[in-house]
């Protein structure tokens, strides 16, 4: 936010209110004022108690009033006074430079702009006109990472994220939610996918190393041209969700990567009801016993191999065979044969994507 904007408006509310008024930031300096020459001050003390309360407050002889993000008050008005005429005059000027700051956020910040992309908040023709009006590189070569920490983000973890990205002009990190960091990153035309992944890592270490903070991060595919980004991220949001449902272990999940897994969060519920019924007309899946489905995993886990598998799972080949045959009479399914073994383990997912009813984009 431009100082002399601030400063140009806080003159003019001089000469209709008759007393001193002026802003401080969150350090407690005094960053526009009537009285130029308090311009520089600092007092920590009242920006301290001033950004701890929602309504105006007085702190010597002066009425503050906060202004800014809603949520995150980022300044403060005050006006000379403690009288009930400074506390109009302060709520007055917060709500005037409140607005004036979202205006001049939306019009001329960058990372606002980005975020109104990928949100899909901005009509498409819009788009170029904006880019334009900001000297945005609209056909830059990008990739939007989703960064998603489970017990909640705070500042220090945008803070951290940011100042693994510092160049403002190419890279934007954006809050998107309580729980996730938008990256929108700027590429090399034609990155390999495992370099991308490397970035995803370094990023989930830097946080761990950094905040004690375990983050999962999804991957959208990289874009070529501003308009395409929000198909990115939401392909990262695709990628969270369904790897929340089908590996829950992965910390770093592309959506080149999620395979079979995506074609299956892609289809209606209905579909996936109707194909479990078909495909277990003999018995229900659900008649199957946690030792026995984590047979069938360890089977599948080792290339429906049985001797392999007999002994990863310290048991005699006999008795695995015995296993698969009971499976087989319950299911109709013989894990042994190669097409069997795709339906049955499709199905497995199936039922689980049911079961997690997971939130779809």
């Amino acid at each position: 936010m431009s100082n002399r904007l601030f400063q140009g408006v806080v003159h003019q509310m001089r000469g209709a209110i008759d007393r001193t008024i002026g802003i401080i930031d969150e350090t407690g300096t005094v960053i526009s004022c009537s009285d130029l020459v308090r311009i520089g001050e600092i007092n920590a003390p009242a920006a301290a108690k001033a950004f701890q309360e929602a309504d105006s407050v007085i702190i010597e002889g002066f009425t503050y009033k906060t202004f800014g993000t809603q949520g995150h008050p980022e300044y403060a008005v005050f006006v000379d006074g403690e009288d009930e005429q400074a506390k109009k005059f302060a709520d007055l000027s917060a709500v005037t430079l409140g607005n004036l700051k979202q205006y001049f956020d939306e019009k001329f910040d960058r990372s606002i702009f980005i975020k109104n992309v990928i949100l899909d908040n901005i009509l498409p023709g819009d788009i170029y006109l904006k880019a334009r009006e900001l000297r945005f590189n609209s056909e830059s070569s990008r990739v939007v990472l989703l960064i998603r920490v489970p017990d909640q983000t705070d500042a220090s973890t945008f803070d951290v994220i940011q100042n693994l990205f510092p160049d403002k002009t190419k890279d934007f990190v954006i809050n998107v939610s309580e729980t996730d960091i938008a990256l929108v990153k700027d590429i090399k035309t034609g990155i390999s996918p495992k370099d991308i992944e490397k970035l995803a890592r370094s990023i989930a270490d830097s946080l761990n190393t950094e905040l004690y903070t375990h983050a999962v991060i999804g991957i959208g595919t990289p874009v070529v041209g501003i308009r395409e980004l929000a198909k990115s991220f939401k392909e990262a949001q695709v990628s969270l969700e369904v790897s929340k449902v089908f590996d829950t272990e992965k910390t770093i999940v592309s959506y080149d990567s999620l395979g079979i897994a995506r074609l299956i969060y892609q289809l209606p519920t209905t579909l996936c009801d109707m194909f479990l019924r078909e495909v277990f007309k003999m018995g229900s899946i659900d008649s199957l016993d946690q030792e026995t489905l984590f047979t069938i995993q360890r089977f599948f886990e080792n290339n429906l191999n049985v001797s392999e598998t007999s002994r990863k799972l310290f048991v005699h080949r006999n008795t695995l065979v015995y296993r698969l045959e009971k499976i087989k009479k319950i299911t109709g399914l013989d894990l042994r044969e190669f097409d069997d073994a795709i339906v049955f383990k499709v199905a497995l997912m199936v039922k689980k994507y049911l079961d997690a009813n997971p939130v779809k984009y």
